[in-house]
């Protein structure tokens, strides 16, 4: 459990950039090429992050 709970404190800025993206495709309709560039670019800074 604390291995989990230190993993989401430090991914925390990554889950509000995806409640945000997933916010702005219901605002806005849903634009796939948005969605998959945000989508990519968090998953390369978490496997960045992860390799430190």
């Amino acid at each position: 459990m604390k291995q989990t709970l230190s993993y989401l404190s430090r991914h925390k800025r990554f889950g509000i950039i995806l409640l945000g993206i997933i916010a702005l495709n219901i605002a806005y309709g849903f634009d796939p090429r948005f969605t998959i560039i945000n989508l990519l670019w968090i998953a390369i800074s978490i496997i960045k992050i992860d390799k430190i």
